[in-house]
This record gives structure tokens, C-alpha cells and sequence, in this order.
């Protein structure tokens, strides 16, 4: 890849995280920018673009639980949202041609519901990106979201599927079968493959080799195949960490997609004016959005946090519009057009998500009007009940610490881990735990805490969970204790300015505790002989 195009990139992205955007709102504007100085789409950069997809794809696969796409709030509110946003959108088109608007005035209906189309999609990227960056990709709201995007993208591949006019081989109706066959090797070699580059190789091998390419010597999307590989491990104990592992790497291939995307061309000022007249219509996308998932029964605020998170306009969407343009349904200018609404709605939405708090607070009273009682039971509100002390995370460590509590105090406290599994393990265990998320403030707004909470634990593996849940801690039980454990003496320090009155260092106490089992254990020996 060029330098220029390299150095550009990190410039404006850079920019764009120092005025509190994301970096893709950089990469986008980096693409205009260079395309303006005569640069052009390379076929390294494509070649990028396709790797990032493709992971982000896979990625979203290994997070995603497939009941989650069954939801009635999922798959209802996709579903509607698309058909009715197709119409409408068409519709507001075919009024600005009869204006005699320029680009408008000779749109055809079907080029109307094309565009359409493309724009009743969000944006994976964006969503993914701003769930991960806020930690919020496992709370309802961040499930729900990521949800209705899986199935936006599933109209989209089928979409494209149909415009080209290329079915897929007869061998393909056995593509899910094999995937289902394949799943306890892959299962094999996941456990086996260790901690290291071995187990980003491997998600390497999945994504791109088995997913994608098996999809596309079958006539079927890759993009596809690389989600399709994801849900093949989705819910194995080491998904989680396979996704982390790659997340560096995808988040860098993603920059191709970003700069493909504006060094692709340059919008008229037609496509200019509709693009930002399109832009304009994101308030009521939002509202569409948070009115759908209310009639589902979400509460309120889950309803806001989630159609905040999908107020965008899609890199999906310029992938249909492509597709469209190939196969002669739509002319040029209006892939451009498409191209400024993306954009701009990247800019808005990441100005709205940074204050979706402050929002929520304002209109409270008037936005819980729209909810319909009663409420799902997994957005309902939680009792801690008589619970003094709580450890979130319940893994080894956590676990071994409410053991202690126990011991020496009884049952006053509550386990709270993320995982439906490890939750359900220590149920059958006997121990007071319930599923939850210690970073999601909404899971924290949903809670009924003990007037009189003693201590509150962080006892999570990932550093920058315990941190968050620290400052959730603050936030809501501020007269609390609080003990937190970490890796390294940065990550103590860390924990001690935000507040933690106790942390310890999981290596120094393992230490600690070798040697002084091994200790005792040789001095055990060599006392035997003299009794």
C-alpha cells in the first residue's frame, strides 16, 4: 500500500480520535481527500477491504448466539424496518424528482426502491465498533443490535445473490450440514491450539480459508462464509478470546475498507445535496427504530441504546449499490450519493452516541411512554435482595473469593457472571449467582442493590472490565469498598487513581501462594524422618 495513502489515513484518523469521532470518520474523509489528489481504488487496498469484512464478519459470528436471531424484537424489528424504510425512502426519491431537483428528476421507480434498499441498512462496522469501544457488546441493547444487523446483511448477501444472477452450486445445500459435522474438530483444534500466534493462524485459517473460501468455490457470498465459520464456534468456551485475538488485526484491515470507499469517487454536487438531504431523515430513522423495539417490549432506555447504536446508513449499502451498478439497475451518481449519506451518518451517529446518556436523561418520562408493559423479563428489573457483598466475575478467582466470603460470613453475598453457562454451573453448585454484565450501565440501572452494600468485588480477567466496573461502582454504590485484581503493577496503579481501595496482583499472589505451599510442603518432609 502507498505511503501517502498510509500516512493520510493515520493523520486524519488520528484527528478524528482527538475530537472525540471514531477513526473511521478519519479513514472515510482520508479516502476523499486522496482521491481529490488523483488516487484511486488499488487492488491492495481491495484486496485489504475484502480481509476486514471478512473478519469483522467472522468476528461477529464467534460473539453471536443463534437463538438471539429467533427473538421476536430481533428479527420483527428487522424485517418491518426494511420493508417500510424501502418504501419510504423510495417514495421521498420519486417526490424530489417531480421537484425537478437535478439527478432526481429522471428516477425510475425501480432505481427509487433500489436506493431505497440500500439505505434501510446500519452499519455493522460502525455498531460493532462503538459497542466494543463503550463494552457493551454483550448487554441486551448490544445483543438486540447486533442481531437486527446480522439479518440486514443476510437481506443484503441475499440481495446481491439474486442481482447477479449467479446461483450458487446444487453442492451448496450441503454447505450448513458440513459446517454442523465439522464443528466438534474444530472444536478439537481450538482447545489445542494455545494462546499465541498458533490461535490467530487458526482464526485466520476459519475466516478466510474454510469460511470464505468454501463459500465462494460454492457460488455463495464469502462474507457469508466467514460468519457462517463464526456461529460454527460460537458458544465454545474460547470463542471469546479467538475474537480478541483477531480484533487488532481486523480493526487495521478495516482502514482499506474506509479509504476504498472514498477513493472510489468523487459525489457531484447533486449527489452532494441528496446525500445530505438523506442525512437529515436520521432523527427519524432513530425514532423508527426505538418505536419497533418498544412494541416488542424492550424498556425504554434498552430501546434508545440499541436504536442509537443502528443510526447509520451502511457499508452495505454501497456494497448493494455496486451490485446495482454492475448489473446496470442504477446509474453512478447515485452509488456517490449513497457514499455521502454513509459518511455523514457516521459523523452524526458518532456525535449521538457519545451523549445517548445525556439524551436518555432528559427525556426520560417522555420516552418510557412508548414502552409497553409488561417488559421482556430479561430487561426487567434485578434484586440483589439482602446480598452486603458482590463479586462480579466468577471464574477461579472470583469464585474462590465468594467461597471465602461464605465461610466466614454466610450467605450474604451474589456471584455475577456474563456467561449463561458458568452461571448455570455454579447454580447446580449451590452458590447465589445470576447472570450479568458488570461494564453495562444499563444492566446497573436495572439492579435493586442492599441499601447497606459492604464491599464490591472485580474479579473479571480482563483489566479494562475491572475498570469499567470500578467506575460503575462509584457511580452507583459510592459508599462501597471496592477490591479489584490485575496482571501488572501499571494495571494496580490504574485501579488505585480510579478509586479501588484494594488490589492485588494475580501473579504476586499466585507467588505468594507457590511458595509458600512448596514451603511448608518440604519442610513437611524433612520433619517426617525425625518424628
Amino acid at each position: 500500500m502507498d505511503a501517502a495513502l498510509l500516512a493520510t489515513a493515520f493523520l486524519l484518523g488520528f484527528v478524528a480520535t482527538r475530537i472525540g469521532l471514531p477513526p473511521l470518520v478519519g479513514y472515510l474523509i482520508a479516502g476523499f481527500v486522496l482521491h481529490a489528489f488523483g488516487y484511486d481504488v488499488t487492488e491492495t487496498i481491495e484486496a485489504v477491504s475484502e480481509l476486514g469484512i471478512i473478519l469483522l464478519l467472522f468476528g461477529i459470528g464467534l460473539k453471536l448466539r443463534p437463538k438471539t436471531l429467533a427473538r421476536t424484537s430481533v428479527w420483527g424489528t428487522a424485517t418491518v424496518f426494511a420493508a417500510v424504510t424501502t418504501g419510504v425512502v423510495g417514495a421521498l426519491l420519486l417526490g424530489i424528482g417531480a421537484l425537478g431537483i437535478p439527478l432526481a428528476r429522471d428516477l425510475d421507480p425501480t432505481t427509487a426502491v433500489l436506493v431505497g434498499f440500500a439505505l434501510s441498512f446500519s452499519s455493522t462496522v460502525f455498531a460493532v465498533q462503538a459497542l466494543d469501544r463503550t463494552n457493551e457488546s454483550d448487554s441486551l441493547a448490544g445483543r438486540t443490535a447486533i442481531g437486527v444487523l446480522i439479518l440486514q446483511d443476510i437481506f443484503a448477501v441475499a440481495f446481491l445473490v439474486v442481482a447477479d444472477g449467479k446461483w450458487p452450486s446444487p453442492w451448496a445445500l450441503l454447505v450448513i450440514p458440513a459446517f454442523i459435522v465439522l464443528r466438534p474438530v474444530v472444536g478439537w483444534f481450538l482447545d489445542h491450539s494455545g494462546h499465541g500466534e498458533v490461535l490467530v493462524l487458526f482464526g485466520f485459517t476459519l475466516a478466510v480459508g474454510i469460511g470464505a473460501g468454501m463459500f465462494e468455490l460454492l457460488g455463495l457470498k464469502p462474507d457469508l462464509g466467514a460468519l457462517v465459520a463464526g456461529l460454527l464456534l460460537s458458544g465454545h468456551p474460547r470463542s471469546g478470546e479467538m475474537a480478541d485475538r483477531l480484533l487488532g488485526f481486523k480493526d487495521l484491515f478495516l482502514v482499506g475498507f474506509f479509504l476504498s470507499i472514498g477513493l472510489a469517487g468523487t459525489p457531484s454536487a447533486a449527489a452532494w445535496g441528496i446525500g445530505i438531504a438523506i442525512i437529515l431523515l436520521l432523527p427519524v430513522k432513530t425514532f423508527g427504530f426505538l418505536w419497533l423495539l418498544t412494541r416488542f417490549r424492550l424498556r425504554a432506555r434498552t430501546s434508545v441504546h440499541a436504536s442509537l447504536t443502528l443510526s447509520t446508513f451502511s457499508e452495505f449499502g454501497l456494497i448493494v449499490g455496486a451490485s446495482a451498478l454492475a448489473n446496470g439497475l442504477i446509474e453512478q451518481p447515485w452509488v456517490s450519493t449513497v457514499a455521502v449519506a454513509v459518511a455523514g451518518s457516521f459523523v452524526v451517529a458518532s456525535i449521538a452516541d457519545s451523549r445517548r446518556y445525556e439524551f436518555y436523561d432528559r427525556w426520560l418520562e417522555q420516552l418510557k411512554r412508548f414502552e409497553r408493559q409488561p417488559t421482556l423479563e430479561e430487561d426487567s428489573m434485578v434484586d440483589f435482595g439482602d446480598a452486603r457483598v458482590i463479586v462480579f466475575g466468577m471464574g477461579r478467582v472470583g469464585t474462590g473469593a465468594y467461597d471465602e466470603i461464605v465461610e466466614r460470613r454466610g450467605t450474604i453475598v451474589v456471584g455475577v457472571d456474563r456467561d449463561t453457562e458458568r452461571v448455570a454451573s455454579h447454580e447446580a453448585d449451590g452458590r447465589n449467582v445470576v447472570r450479568g454484565d458488570a461494564i453495562d450501565r444499563d444492566y446497573w440501572e436495572r439492579v435493586r442493590f442492599h441499601p447497606e452494600v459492604e464491599l464490591v468485588i472485580a474479579a473479571m480477567s480482563n483489566h479494562p472490565a475491572n475498570l469499567e466496573c470500578v467506575h460503575r461502582v462509584k457511580e452507583f454504590l459510592p459508599e462501597a469498598r471496592i477490591a479489584a485484581i490485575a496482571r501488572y503493577p501499571d494495571q494496580i496503579a490504574e485501579l488505585c487513581a480510579a478509586g479501588v481501595d484494594v488490589a492485588r496482583s494475580l501473579y504476586e499472589e499466585a507467588g505468594q501462594a507457590l511458595a509458600d505451599d512448596a514451603t511448608a510442603e518440604a519442610l513437611g518432609q524433612e520433619e517426617a524422618p525425625s518424628e
